[in-house]
């Protein structure tokens, strides 16, 4: 983007909505999170508010938008699990651009405890009494329960995992 006129600033923050995180910090889809860092910084101060206060009021107000939202896709795309989430946001096609900082919080929250209890009903319950045997030192029916919750969840990490240390322990 380099130096932008006041009119293409303007234009800039109109357009905000229509860029993704990506796209605004001009750093492609794959890249590493040394990469992210880099673009970044090169926005965050193309754009910063206080190198651009000898503008009008209008310019300097579409320059602090656009700062925001820079910096909220840094947010988002320097966070490995807000970055997952929010590229498979993309992918899938949705229509919003942009994922808030709560909303990716929670759903990060949600994918992390289902991956650490389970997604389903049936891999929840069998890990459960997994977790119940091994507190009565029924390693055996730990193993037995584990290996249920698998064939509920196959690919659990979790509970691939907590499989693999018991067969290791017995």
């Amino acid at each position: 983007m380099g130096t932008l006129a006041p009119a293409e600033l303007r234009a800039l923050a109109r357009m905000l909505d229509d860029l993704d995180y990506y796209e605004l910090l001009e750093a492609p889809r794959g890249a590493s999170g040394a990469a992210i860092r880099d673009a970044y910084h090169a926005a965050s101060r193309r754009f910063h508010p206080d190198a651009c206060r000898h503008l009008d009021p209008e310019v300097r107000a579409s320059i602090e938008r656009i700062a925001k939202r820079v910096t909220e896709a840094y947010s988002v795309l320097r966070d490995p699990r807000r970055r997952r989430l929010y590229d498979e946001r993309i992918a899938s096609g949705c229509a919003e651009r942009r994922l808030q900082l709560v909303e990716s919080a929670a759903v990060a929250t949600q994918r992390s405890r289902e991956e650490r209890e389970g997604r389903t009903p049936q891999g929840r319950r069998f890990f459960a009494q997994a977790v119940s045997d091994l507190a009565r030192g029924e390693t055996a029916s730990a193993i037995r329960n584990l290996q249920m919750a698998l064939t509920f969840e196959p690919g659990n990490p979790v509970f691939e995992e907590r499989l693999v240390a018991l067969r290791a322990r017995r």
